[in-house]
């Protein structure tokens, strides 16, 4: 599970924070966001030594300064379940049939579809998309490319 899944479902829901300077706060979770930003309401915060106290109806801290954070154990069986529900709605999807199969652009399967030439995907090989400059492998024997091709491309 990602933490910010976690915090997510974590909102309204009491939890200790310790910050990197030692400093813990205690609160609610109000809000966070994808850098770990979080807001707290009704907070304690208690100092790096644990001998001053403060109390504050609300918080704001910075995510690159959190040092971890305690969650209720209901609240991460809560994620846990989230989780396993999704997992379950995404089977069932795939489960119906649609848009099995159907690579980039739509066309089915692995070769991707038509294309631009007409072709059948990634592995047809007609005369009019094969290399001709490595040699006298067909075309023309200057081995400058194939002409059919070069008039279809002035079309």
């Amino acid at each position: 599970m990602l933490p910010l899944s976690l915090l997510k479902t974590a909102q309204s829901h009491p939890m200790l924070v310790e910050l990197k300077n030692g400093e813990t706060y205690n609160g609610h979770l109000v809000s966070c966001d994808t850098w770990m930003n979080i807001n707290l309401r009704e907070v304690i915060c208690t100092s790096k030594d644990g001998d001053k106290f403060w109390r504050m109806p609300e918080c704001y801290i910075r995510g690159s300064t959190i040092k971890y954070l305690r969650i209720p154990d209901e609240v991460i069986d809560m994620v846990k379940e989230d989780v396993q529900a999704k997992s379950r709605n995404r089977a069932e999807m795939n489960k119906g049939g649609r848009n099995q199969n159907q690579g980039r652009g739509g066309g089915g399967g692995a070769g991707g579809g038509a294309g631009r030439d007409g072709g059948g995907g990634r592995n047809n090989m007609n005369a009019n998309n094969r290399n001709t400059f490595g040699g006298n492998r067909g075309g023309n024997r200057a081995g400058l490319g194939n002409p059919n091709r070069n008039a279809q491309n002035k079309k």
